[in-house]
């Protein structure tokens, strides 16, 4: 089943949206997809995407500067904070 790209474009918005609603916190691709009850694997794909963008940071290292393997954590960029915060 195909999603049209208005529909994925709302969801992108709602990802951005919640990572901001819990900005500066880092979160991982499975909380967020929990959180907008999306499908993990979708909701990585529309991250990639928005990271493309300049949207959002990814980050591949825990706290400790440990690479994670298999995981990612996931932030709004500086810019797009700004933004929402000056918009809000």
């Amino acid at each position: 089943m195909k999603i049209s790209q208005e529909k994925k474009k709302k969801i992108s918005e709602q990802i951005l949206n919640y990572l901001f609603s819990q900005s500066p916190k880092p979160l991982f691709t499975s909380h967020i997809a929990s959180e907008i009850a999306r499908d993990e694997e979708f909701v990585k794909k529309l991250l990639l995407d928005l990271r493309k963008k300049g949207l959002v940071v990814e980050i591949k290292k825990n706290p400790k500067g440990i690479d994670y393997v298999r995981r990612s954590r996931w932030k709004l960029a500086n810019k797009v904070y700004t933004y929402f915060k000056q918009n809000q």
